[in-house]
Order: C-alpha cells, then sequence, then structure tokens
C-alpha cells in the first residue's frame, strides 16, 4: 500500500513541488508510479489561477472518489494551490478526501501519509481528514529534492516563493503567501550537484523571480540580487543553458537586460508578462507599468540580443476593458512579436479586488478578443518559425519525444525541434539544420555535433 501517483496540474512552479514531494516520498520508502490505475496513493497537486484549472481538480477527484468505495484503504489528497485557496469547503463537495495540504506544509507529506498507512495497518478508522494550510518559516528552502531521470538534461531550481505584487486579479499572494527567497549559497550548491548529476540546462523558478533576494541581499555595484545570482549560476563548470520564469516587467532594470549581453549561458529567450496594452486597465490591475515602459524594455532587450525571443502573458476582458482598451493591447501584442503567449479569458478569483469591481466583460466578448489575440499570435509563430527553415540551429538534445519516433531539444530562443539522433547524443548540443516548420515546432536534419 505505497505504491503513489502524483497529478499535477498548472504552472511549472507545481511542476517542481511536485518532483519534490516525489523525491521525499522515494527517499522515505514509497513507490512513485507511472499509470494512475496503479497507485494505492493519489495526489492532485492543484492549481487556482483560473476557477476552470480549480473545477478540473474538483471534477477529478469526485471521479477518483469513487475508488474508495471499492477500496477503503485507497488514499487521496489534494495539494498545493487550491488546497490553500479553499481549504475546509473542499470537503463539502469531496468529503472523502483525507489530505488537503498547503503550499507551504508539501514537506509534511511523507508524515502525513505514514500516520495514515500507520492507522490501516492498526486497523482504525481514518477518522477526520488532515488538514494543513498554516504558514511555516523556511518553507521556501523545502523545495530541494530532485528526483532525476536517467541522463535527465534539463531541471527547474526553486529559488524564491510567494508574491508581494498584489495585481488585483490575481490569486496567488493568497495562494502562495508572501515573498521569501532562498540563500544564494545553497542555490548554487544544488545547481551544482544537478550538473554533476548530468543536467545541462536549468530553468530558475519563482512566482516573481527577478525578485529574488531583493530583502535579503546588498545590491553590489548596481547588481540586484537576482542578476548575483544568475552571474555564481553562470559561472559553474558544465552547465550549458540558464533559463527563468516568470519575472515581472519591475525587475526588468539596466543591470537585467544588460546581463543579456554578457554572461553566455543566458539564453536569448524572455518571458515577459504583459497582461494589458491600455495604460487606464493596468492601473485598475495595479500593474506599475505603463505600456510605454514595457515597450522600452522590449526595445531594449532587443538591443543587447537582436536574436532574442519572446513570450508574455495576456488577459482579455478585465472588468472594464473597453473596445478602445482591448484596441491598445492588440496594437502592442503585434508590435511585440512574441514567439508564444499564454491567453486568458479574464476569470473571477473571489478573495481578489478585481471580482468586486463593476463593468464586468460578457463571455462572449472575451471570447472574441481571445480569438483575435491567438490569430494573431498563429500567424506570428507561423512567421518566426518559417524564417528559421534554411538555418542551422543550435540544440540541446534532451531525448526522445513523446512518441518515441525522434530525438528532441530546444534552441536557446526555446523553440521546440524534432531530428532523428541516437542516445549517445542526449545532453549534446548539436546543430540542426531547419527542414519545415508549423506554429509550434521546428523539423530538421542533424549536421554537427559540439556546436
Amino acid at each position: 500500500m505505497n505504491r503513489v501517483h502524483i497529478k499535477t496540474y498548472g504552472c511549472q512552479m507545481n511542476e517542481r513541488d511536485s518532483e519534490a514531494v516525489a523525491a521525499l516520498l522515494r527517499a522515505r520508502g514509497y513507490r512513485l508510479v507511472g499509470p494512475e490505475a496503479d497507485c494505492d496513493i493519489l495526489l492532485l497537486n492543484t492549481c487556482s489561477v483560473r476557477d476552470a484549472a480549480e473545477q478540473k481538480a474538483i471534477g477529478k477527484a469526485a471521479n477518483v472518489a469513487n475508488r474508495k468505495k471499492k477500496n477503503p484503504d485507497f488514499i487521496l489528497g489534494i495539494l498545493g494551490c487550491m488546497a490553500q485557496n479553499r481549504g475546509a469547503e473542499l470537503l463539502d463537495q469531496l468529503p472523502d478526501l483525507d489530505l488537503i495540504i498547503g503550499t507551504q506544509k508539501f514537506h509534511q507529506v511523507p508524515d502525513y501519509l505514514d500516520n495514515l498507512r500507520a492507522a490501516q495497518a492498526a486497523g482504525v478508522p481514518i477518522g477526520a481528514t488532515i488538514i494543513d494550510l498554516e504558514a511555516e518559516n523556511g518553507s521556501q528552502n523545502t523545495i530541494r529534492d530532485h528526483m532525476l531521470a536517467e541522463k535527465q538534461v534539463t531541471a527547474f531550481v526553486s529559488i524564491q516563493q510567494g508574491c508581494n505584487m498584489d495585481c488585483s486579479f490575481c490569486i496567488v499572494p493568497k495562494t502562495r503567501g508572501d515573498e521569501r527567497s532562498r540563500p544564494m549559497k545553497e542555490i548554487v550548491q544544488e545547481c551544482e550537484k544537478l550538473v554533476a548529476g548530468g543536467v545541462k540546462e536549468i530553468t530558475l523558478l519563482g512566482q516573481i523571480v527577478t525578485s529574488y533576494g531583493r530583502r535579503d541581499y546588498e545590491h553590489t555595484g548596481g547588481v540586484t540580487p537576482f542578476v548575483q545570482l544568475l552571474e555564481q549560476v553562470n559561472g559553474i563548470p558544465g552547465l550549458q543553458r540558464i533559463r527563468f520564469t516568470s519575472p515581472h516587467p519591475r525587475g526588468f532594470k539596466d543591470d537585467l537586460i544588460a546581463a543579456y549581453g554578457r554572461l553566455n549561458k543566458l539564453c536569448p529567450y524572455v518571458h515577459l508578462p504583459l497582461q494589458s496594452g491600455s495604460n487606464r486597465i493596468l492601473k485598475a490591475m495595479n500593474r506599475p507599468y505603463t505600456r510605454e515602459r514595457y515597450s522600452q524594455i522590449v526595445d531594449d532587450l532587443r538591443a543587447v540580443q537582436p536574436a532574442m525571443y519572446f513570450s508574455t502573458d495576456v488577459i482579455v476582458g478585465f472588468p472594464g476593458e473597453t473596445a478602445e482598451d482591448f484596441a491598445e493591447t492588440r496594437e502592442l501584442f503585434e508590435r511585440g512579436n512574441y514567439d508564444m503567449a499564454y491567453i486568458f479569458k479574464y476569470s473571477i478569483r473571489t478573495g481578489t479586488p478585481a471580482a468586486t469591481f463593476g463593468e464586468q466583460v460578457s463571455d462572449d466578448i472575451k471570447e472574441e478578443r481571445n480569438q483575435v489575440l491567438l490569430k494573431i499570435l498563429a500567424a506570428n509563430s507561423n512567421r518566426r518559425n518559417s524564417q528559421l527553415i534554411g538555418t542551422s540551429q543550435e540544440v540541446l538534445v534532451e531525448g526522445r519525444d513523446k512518441k518515441g519516433l525522434r530525438y528532441t531539444g530546444r534552441t536557446p530562443g526555446n523553440r521546440v525541434v524534432h531530428f532523428e539522433a541516437n542516445d549517445r547524443l542526449i545532453g549534446e548540443l548539436v546543430a540542426v539544420k531547419i527542414e519545415r516548420a508549423t506554429t509550434a515546432v521546428l523539423y530538421g536534419t542533424l549536421s554537427l555535433v559540439g556546436v
């Protein structure tokens, strides 16, 4: 009764949290299994950014709860952001839950499962659902364990948890708490250990990753703590590439922009959330920048690194968004020339200021505006990818694709490439001549090794 399956919803932070929980459980003697049907314990690590994400997880849990009727010893738990957001009220819809564990208590999951299994072994009814949503000092330092697969080439490293930005539409400050950064020395040591294990690319993660250490470290010579960390990670022998997500435009000071020109391992790829191109809506969102400042950041980054690739986040249908506001968003979105974007229809999140705003936009208008931006994005991505046909791109070979037919990797600009290769090249930088492109994927032929 120790077989665990963890299903993750949402962002890369959630993926990293799930991996850390899995590593802790494996160290405690639990078996992590791939097929959900093979598990005795199912943990759902959830997302609360949009209501649809919560409903999806609730629907999944309701379906799985039927297994408990056939097998009373089956354990079902909900972890993460939805657990933190909804807490005990989840029991109104899901009375058979055994665990509801918040975002600062992931490291307690092995102990709680041990207690549940001990009660089962003793023939004692489990009783009340275990609920732990309390804040805990130092919880950001517990997301440090990894489950490296054989020949794993890329890894996520959590450097910061929580958010103090208080955007009026966002539930994250409630679900993740205040900003908390890990010690720089420990992060660097974690990265060094990963590289020693064969990892060649590291993505640094945080709710507002560019806010890293701003209350814990001095700005040295105009260099922010986040850029100081980038410098140290850049110096790790054997590491090939560095990425980070998710930043805030406010974090793109001169030192970070300049870093793209002087740190050779920092990939020429930026995820730069826009949210809206209207200054009026940005103010209502409590986003502390203007469309003019955002455009300046994009221009400055492209000046330092002309080959820069960009992705972004946009919300359409924010309360009070007029046709004129959306026209400004559309214009800035087109000018951004994005390679990828996450376009969201505004979703009311109870407990956020925007949930109480008047002038809610109708679902029909949200969908219409959503489709407008999606069409622009598709045309943009097709054009940008088509421009790569005939060129040779540096690709870090990550392994076989999901179908096992080809190998896959990404360019420095984060474009996915499929090509013929062999296992010997996993973890190597290779040159791939691009022969075909779709909106999301490039296809090519291997040409040289060790570019």
